[in-house]
């Protein structure tokens, strides 16, 4: 029988009510978790991870720059997890992403070159979006890790991709927070740059860090620590914090201070002078919220990172993971455990991972990373690691010194070539390739683009929805002035042409 979740429903499982909290982080001493505890947390961490996206499944980009109104309710049942792990299998790309790697650093081992995970998923046969499948094309076509993420190779570098991917090296790295930050330095530079890949390595933190504290303001001050001051990521986290302090009962007056600040984005093309906003720090900012207003409750945490919209299903994954760490799977409130019991031995869509098998390997490279580290002990009753103070990673910005100028809608048709002009030092292109007539032929346009008639790229498109290009043609950093950019299909084909859809300009700041 459906019915509409309410935050009362939980009334009686406030997470918060636990009376022993741990406020302040042990950095430097040597902390015991016994067995049972670890396979708890990190059982709670996959299962409310998935909990968290499916519950905000139906909501994802429907709320762009606004906020989802309190009158609308979410619809919960007890099979629904089920039933949309079922039917809509796509939705789990945060989670098949993070299964992807896991399995990779478990045959290959947690010092695993990057190339294995690199080859891993650009080979995969599920789809991706946005920086993931930029990489992909990326990888295929000669640019690897990490040029493949970077920033000049890929327009969506900025964008949240890696930062719900990063939710496993938490997992496997119990206070061992700089650990997960060279793993994060790794993995997270295959698909992303900048604060694309501050939002996978402060995930990463928080989770990590939920291990040994089990105060949520504490958790996020500490793990903000990891991404370097001067950057719009630790700038848009710190201004979270501190709306949160003015403002704390008033979650919607901190959305409010905090997106008029930081939801303009330049990176993803999509995204230039559009409500849609899917960048790292902007979508990392709800899920911040969501935790700080949740209070340590399971629904109110996901309610509230639904509610701040935009990537509305991965933002209450990542802030219910968490909790999930912090507090372990038996914490999570029974209306969440009906239908999640259904699924922990079926196999992720595209993976050869359930729930359970997940928990299993992540408790095996998490023994890893304990026994690596400086003063970790690991025994058949639990382990012991010495809890490392969180450092900053190396300061990085995606599009420095770049300021979008113009949007122009275009709609035309690539059959043979096109002529586009622009005034400024850097465009993106944005098209792809369309079927017309009944070839089933695995077709890859070939297309050669010319900067001021200037030979600079030649490429494939490919018509295959899972190794497409994400746009058509992208360069940075040119002399600002007026250029022209021609784009030429080489190999004609009747059944096929390319929509030029829109084109995004930059200049200098």
């Amino acid at each position: 029988m459906k019915r509409v979740l309410t935050l009362a429903l939980t009334a009686a499982a406030l997470i918060s009510a636990f009376s022993c909290r741990q406020t302040a982080i042990p950095y430097g001493s040597s902390v015991t978790i016994d067995q049972a505890t670890l396979v708890d947390k990190i059982k709670g961490g996959w299962f409310a991870q998935t909990s968290g996206c499916t519950y905000g499944g139906p909501t994802e980009f429907k709320f762009k720059g606004g906020l989802m109104p309190d009158e609308m309710p979410i619809i919960w049942y007890d099979d629904y997890i089920y039933d949309t792990f079922i039917e809509d299998p796509g939705l789990y790309d945060d989670v098949y992403m993070d299964l992807t790697f896991l399995e990779v650093m478990s045959e290959k081992g947690i010092d695993a070159p990057v190339e294995y995970f690199a080859d891993s998923f650009a080979n995969a046969p599920y789809k991706l979006w946005h920086a993931n499948q930029a990489a992909r094309y990326n990888i295929l076509n000669g640019i690897p890790a990490p040029a493949s993420g970077h920033w000049k190779n890929n327009p969506h570098a900025d964008d949240i991709d890696f930062q719900i991917e990063a939710d496993f090296i938490g997992m496997m790295t119990p206070g061992l927070v700089n650990t997960a930050s060279a793993i994060s330095d790794r993995i997270g530079h295959i698909m992303n740059y900048g604060d694309g890949w501050y939002g996978g390595v402060f995930t990463a933190a928080m989770y990590s860090l939920a291990y040994v504290c089990d105060d949520i303001p504490t958790v996020i001050r500490e793990a903000v620590k990891t991404i370097p001051e001067g950057t719009k990521f630790r700038a848009c986290i710190d201004d979270v914090l501190r709306f949160w302090k003015r403002y704390p009962n008033d979650w919607k007056r901190c959305w409010f201070e905090v997106d008029q600040r930081h939801s303009y984005d330049i990176g993803c093309p999509e995204g230039v002078f559009n409500g849609f906003n899917i960048d790292a720090r902007i979508n990392a900012a709800y899920v911040v919220i969501g935790l700080l207003y949740g209070e340590g409750d399971f629904l109110k945490t996901m309610d509230i990172s639904t509610r701040c919209g935009q990537d509305s299903d991965c933002n209450p994954a990542s802030a219910a993971g968490i909790l999930g760490v912090m507090y372990g799977y038996k914490a999570i409130p029974n209306e969440f455990k009906g239908g999640i019991a259904r699924i922990e031995d079926l196999p992720f869509p595209y993976t050869t991972l359930s729930l359970n098998t997940a928990c299993e390997k992540n408790l095996e490279l998490l023994r890893q990373a304990v026994e690596g580290s400086e003063g970790g002990v690991v025994e058949e009753g639990g382990i012991t690691v010495r809890v490392q103070r969180p450092e900053p990673v190396r300061y990085e910005q995606s599009f420095e010194g770049l300021k979008p100028v113009s949007k122009t809608v275009l709609k035309k048709t690539l059959s043979k070539d096109i002529l586009l002009t622009f005034a400024g030092n850097s465009i993106v292109v944005e098209g792809s390739v369309v079927r017309t007539g009944h070839d089933s032929s695995d077709y890859r346009a070939q297309v050669s683009a010319y900067i001021d008639d200037v030979l600079v790229s030649q490429f494939e498109m490919p018509f295959d929805y899972i190794v497409r290009k994400y746009e058509i043609f992208s360069i940075y950093c040119l002399e600002s002035g007026n250029h022209t950019l021609r784009l030429v299909l080489e190999d004609p084909h009747r059944d096929y042409v390319i929509n030029v859809q829109e084109m995004v300009v930059y200049d200098k700041e």
